[in-house]
């Protein structure tokens, strides 16, 4: 589509008349769903954050697709992401969920998953202040998906902080793909209605 300026932009128009990110999906879909309400809206809620965290473990050497496909899944086995429930999951839980075909059964991962609980109750400063302390307002969003990058030097040093206070699978990586999710960042790109510099037509 070409945006405001003319400006070619890769967002696409969905059923509904809404220009997204081409990621999205088919309009009223899961993705596109996910799209509207959550990726790129900044929040504190602290189950927020850590369901973001979380999905960016186990995205780790996989595909976001793959992961979010499983986002529900994920939501029961880690207890509607509570952290405090997480952090008292047990052993023998953690063998249940080795045996979940409905999640990504991997140990490594779902162990640091109740890690990363346990550390995110007690770690000062707290996800959210770290998060905000890396929060970039942009006055102009990426030109196409291609311009998106995958990591930036604040996320080596926020996944720096990270990692020296406990946390685990948190590389710059995954760590931006954090930030996207919660709205340290807007990555919407420039013609998708959620796009930082957005303006609607007429």
């Amino acid at each position: 589509m070409t945006s405001r300026g003319g400006a070619v932009s890769d967002a696409v128009v969905g059923d509904d008349g809404m220009p997204r990110c081409p990621w999205a999906g088919a309009s009223g879909g899961s993705l596109a769903r996910y799209h509207d309400e959550v990726w790129g809206k900044r929040t504190s809620d602290e189950s927020a954050l850590f369901e973001a965290l979380t999905l960016g473990v186990f995205e780790v050497g996989l595909s976001w697709r793959v992961v979010f496909g499983k986002r529900d899944s994920f939501r029961r086995a880690f207890h509607e992401f509570d952290i405090n429930k997480v952090a008292a999951i047990s052993d023998a839980r953690v063998e249940k969920l080795v045996q979940d075909p409905s999640i990504i059964r991997n140990r490594a991962k779902i162990q640091a998953t109740i890690a990363n609980a346990r550390v995110m109750r007690s770690a000062i400063p707290t996800l959210s202040e770290l998060a905000a302390a890396y929060s970039i307002n942009r006055t102009r969003s990426p030109r196409a998906v291609a311009d998106i990058p995958t990591t930036t030097r604040g996320a080596e040093a926020f996944a720096a902080q990270l990692k020296a206070q406990g946390y685990r699978f948190v590389g710059p990586t995954s760590v931006y793909a954090f930030m996207q999710n919660v709205g340290v960042v807007n990555d919407h790109i420039r013609g998708c209605f959620r796009a930082s510099d957005y303006q609607p037509p007429g």
